[in-house]
């Protein structure tokens, strides 16, 4: 009996973290629906609550001491699908569809660099060796980072009304940029190295109230001044690691 439970089935305590990242999937998908009707605000609000989600599955995982391969397998097709397939069809339908040429090609490298990402993600998984990692960075900018970012041109069309930022010679190779930030080996910051003194711990949850905050009011311009910030933020991050190295190769 307990040899047929393990082979076919999953604990009940993993069942909440993976449900979390099947709606992260459902959310993604349904922003290419609403980018088929033309409703370009509620694709993307789709696409950044999947995000959302796929923030908080891994953290109600290790909560439950729910993590199982299975649930890292699904996060990373939920990923792929949500983060690379659903951005690529929102971004061909509201800009590239209109390039002369190549508009569906470049529309396509930011799946494809997703799933490329996810792919050499899944593959160190198990590595004793992580340097990015084991020193509190991720390589290069991670999935839903990367949908985001894709997203630029859009908040900026939504902000201003400008058709500018909808032209297909724009958005094409920033969509390209993006695609390669994904699979570079840039070391970008990640959140599980940030560490908070005691004395920041009700400033940062005051800051976090004011975010959400300002998502509901402003939620392209937060979306914009995030993604800002976080672009700017990769020279840093690039100088910390950096300087990581430096530190463990003297010492090594």
């Amino acid at each position: 009996m307990t040899e047929r439970r393990r082979a076919g089935g999953i604990p009940l305590r993993a069942i909440p973290p993976n449900a979390v990242t099947a709606l992260a999937l459902c959310f993604g998908l349904s922003g290419v629906l609403f980018a088929i009707k033309g409703d370009w605000e509620k694709a993307l609000a789709s696409v950044v609550f999947a995000g959302v989600l796929d923030g908080m599955d891994g953290r109600i995982a290790r909560l439950l001491r729910a993590n199982s391969r299975f649930g890292a397998e699904l996060d990373s097709l939920s990923d792929v699908t949500a983060f690379g397939v659903a951005p690529t069809l929102i971004m061909f339908l509201w800009s590239l569809q209109h390039a002369p040429k190549f508009g569906w090609t470049a529309a396509l490298a930011l799946a494809v660099c997703c799933a490329l990402r996810l792919a050499r993600f899944n593959s160190r998984m198990d590595a004793d060796e992580q340097p990015h990692k084991s020193a509190g960075f991720l390589t290069g900018i991670p999935a839903p980072a990367g949908a985001g970012l894709a997203f630029v041109p859009v908040y900026l069309w939504l902000i201003t009304g400008n058709e500018l930022f909808r032209a297909w010679y724009l958005t094409m190779p920033w969509l390209v940029f993006i695609a390669l930030l994904m699979i570079s080996s840039v070391a970008t910051y990640s959140w599980g190295s940030l560490r908070l003194r005691r004395s920041y711990r009700l400033l940062a949850l005051a800051g976090v109230g004011l975010l959400v905050a300002a998502l509901i009011t402003e939620p392209w311009l937060t979306l914009l001044a995030i993604s800002t910030i976080y672009l700017a933020l990769i020279p840093f991050s690039m100088a910390s690691y950096a300087r990581v190295r430096r530190r463990r190769s003297a010492q090594g």
